[in-house]
């Protein structure tokens, strides 16, 4: 069950909030259909509920607001847009990697496939899916932890008339199930036929909140468009024959020179308009939203011409409006007839055709404490503010304003503001990455074109000379800042957070991946070795390509190889860690290849500049001191690699390294705590 109370958005430039106080409910084992036109502020009130844009107002899930739920995606399934993933990724693997950020077992992934009927399909990448396709594997990433509620932002949107049947019979099958269902649409006529109830938005404003038979019968009934320059004149003339001949008609007037009538022909409304002498310019049937869409249907022309009528019509008529009201409900109390007339800026439904409001039942101190339903049956709301409750009704006087406090002279508190609620980070963070780093063949080709260009390097670099031979092993020439290997391994860590800034996949339409620090060490782990591994592929293939070209003699292994492999290994792994800290401190891959580059460029001059500047004491016999003060021996010669570590921090690439990645892990980590202090 959804409880949405007093959902209003930030007011923007000039412009009145896109949501303005909206209060309903969405019951579990039923459709709930948010209807409304573009602009009517649908999309927006989703991201408010799902604490995905600040505003005010809070919404329950079952009782609970969405950032006391521990596990989101558990309770809540969520549809916004098109699938966020890598286009080159294919769909299991997109739902295997998901798996391991929800927390569930992989095999889900096949299950909700064959739900959704996508099997088929498991093995395409997700940028050749169609848009019905695309809308499948979005309904699957919902239910692939198994939620009691989905929220779908317009998921026939684009869809043909058989994918729309098939996701409807889907929508159904889950609320029969007991879970509920709450969607967005644009279009009455799919509200009606899909939905168990109706909550229709314009201009940010609840105007009604109908069952879907009341909404069908009251606003897709149909009707006889006409119109004439003498509408009043007509609207009289209507309700005066249908008193006298006893049937029963419903006279709207719409916005201009147009009516809806409602319960009567063509014929009928022709023959009257033709004894009177009234003109007319249209008299057609139709049938579908009688609310202000259709005046969306003029011209920009017509409705130029009729906005001068428009306002001369209507000024006189609003003193009229409660006597009409009036006597509206006068002629529903009299069978058979039923007549009113009833104007544009009134809500669609009359007020006997919406069920009676929903009513708090406040404590001492002012605050609801349960919340009843039309039938009187009580719902715990666990509502925090005071004078707050769910609204699921409206009419045109009240439509999404807030409940009243015990006192009638309280002015009721503004509803608790909404922050943004941060994407989740995995559960299975190791296992998320991993997924992510094998599903798409960007890595596999850097690594590739890593290995390629480093060979070709040191077969140059041996036929050139001048290059020692720790050097020409892993193709590092002297006039580059950094060995392509290097470069390699910081670009792949770079990717590992900058693609999916790009690609966002653990949450719904929220564009950014979290900082958290679980990922991050997953990160940092895979990102070490996928260094090691290009590391000793990069020796390798060196050595083995300079043998094939040159030799045994430049395929020799140098004597000092153990401090040269140490050496290189945690220049690999540095350049790696580097490029994964500042792509997800930047979010960008291109940010996190830049700092990389700006070690041996920018800090390492610093840092030679500062050892070889004039010095009073120096570091000599820093590894005999070393024993002394750790006093006991390390086992295996523990101390003989905490010295060697010393050394290599010691060299300018060392020390300049060891710096940007101390500035990198702080800034990461203060930009962590900070949005959780926040």
């Amino acid at each position: 069950m959804i409880q949405a109370i007093g959902l209003t958005s930030d007011p923007r430039k000039q412009l009145p909030p896109a949501v303005d106080d909206v209060s309903f409910e969405a019951c579990a084992g039923r459709v709930t259909a948010l209807l409304g036109a573009a602009g009517a502020g649908k999309t927006t009130a989703l991201r408010l509920m799902l604490e995905l844009q600040p505003g005010r107002g809070i919404t329950y899930f079952r009782g609970r607001p969405l950032h006391r739920i521990a596990h989101p995606s558990r309770e809540v399934g969520v549809v916004l847009g098109d699938v966020p993933g890598h286009p080159a990724r294919t769909v299991r693997g997109h739902l295997r990697m998901l798996c391991a950020a929800a927390g569930v077992p992989a095999r889900r992934a096949d299950e909700v496939l064959e739900v959704v009927g996508l099997v088929s399909l498991r093995d395409e990448r997700l940028g050749t899916l169609s848009r019905g396709m695309d809308r499948r594997l979005g309904l699957a990433c919902a239910l692939l932890a198994d939620p009691h509620t989905l929220v779908l932002d317009e998921p026939a949107d684009g869809l043909s008339t058989r994918e729309s049947r098939w996701l409807h019979r889907m929508l159904g099958a889950h609320a029969a199930q007991g879970g509920t269902v709450l969607l967005t649409t644009a279009d009455p006529k799919d509200a009606a036929r899909t939905a168990d109830r109706v909550v229709t938005l314009e201009r940010g404003r609840l105007v009604a909140d109908q069952e879907a038979t009341d909404f069908a019968r009251t606003r897709l009934r149909p009707r006889v468009a006409v119109r004439t320059p003498h509408a009043s004149r007509l609207a009289a003339l209507l309700t005066k024959e249908a008193r006298t001949t006893q049937r029963s008609v419903e006279v709207v007037r719409e916005s201009g020179n147009r009516l809806s009538v409602y319960g009567s022909t063509c014929a009928v409304i022709g023959d009257i308009a033709y004894r009177h002498g009234i003109l007319v310019h249209q008299l057609a049937d139709e049938i579908g939203d009688m609310g202000p869409a259709a005046a969306a249907d003029l011209s920009v022309e017509r409705q130029a011409d009729l906005s001068a009528e428009r306002q001369a019509d209507e000024a006189p008529l609003k003193p009229a409006r409660e006597a009409m009201a009036a006597r509206d409900r006068e002629w529903a109390a009299t069978p058979p007839v039923r007549v009113s007339v009833r104007h544009k800026g009134s809500a669609s439904a009359s007020a006997d055709d919406l069920p009676a409001p929903r009513e708090a039942s406040p404590t001492p101190d002012g605050r609801p404490t349960a919340l009843h339903t039309p039938a009187g049956e009580p719902r715990q709301a666990d509502a925090p503010t005071a004078g707050h409750g769910p609204s699921s009704q409206a009419s045109p006087q009240s439509a999404g304003s807030r409940l009243p406090a015990s006192s009638p002279d309280h002015l009721p508190d503004l509803p608790p503001p909404i922050s943004v609620r941060p994407a989740p980070s995995p559960l299975r963070p190791l296992r998320y990455e991993l997924r992510r780093a094998a599903g798409v063949g960007t890595g596999f080709l850097t690594a590739g074109a890593v290995l390629v260009v480093s060979a070709l390097t040191a077969v140059l670099l041996a036929r050139v000379g001048h290059t020692p031979h720790p050097r020409l092993l892993v193709a590092w020439p002297r006039e580059l800042p950094l060995p392509p290997a290097a470069l390699g391994a910081g670009l792949l860590g770079a990717i590992a957070f900058g693609e999916e800034f790009r690609h966002p996949a653990l949450a719904a339409d929220r564009g950014t991946v979290p900082r958290r620090l679980g990922l991050l060490a997953a990160k940092l782990l895979v990102a070490s070795a996928t260094a090691l591994v290009l590391a000793f592929l990069t020796v390798g293939c060196d050595i083995e390509v300079l043998y094939l070209v040159y030799g045994r003699e430049l395929a020799e292994v140098p004597a000092d190889w153990l401090s040269l492999s140490a050496s290189w290994i945690g220049l690999m792994v540095g350049c790696a860690w580097a490029g994964v800290l500042a792509a997800g401190l930047f979010r960008s891959t291109t940010a996190g290849l830049a700092a990389v580059v700006a070690v041996p460029v920018l800090l390492m001059p610093l840092v030679q500049k500062a050892m070889e500047g004039p010095s009073v004491r120096t570091a000599a016999g820093f590894p005999l001191r070393l024993r002394e003060v750790l006093l006991s021996q390390w086992p295996f010669g523990g101390e003989r690699y905490l010295a060697a570590v010393t050394r290599v921090i010691a060299q300018p690439v060392g020390g300049a390294l060891t710096l940007s990645l101390a500035t990198l892990l702080a800034a990461y980590l203060l930009t962590t705590t900070r949005s959780r202090v926040r």
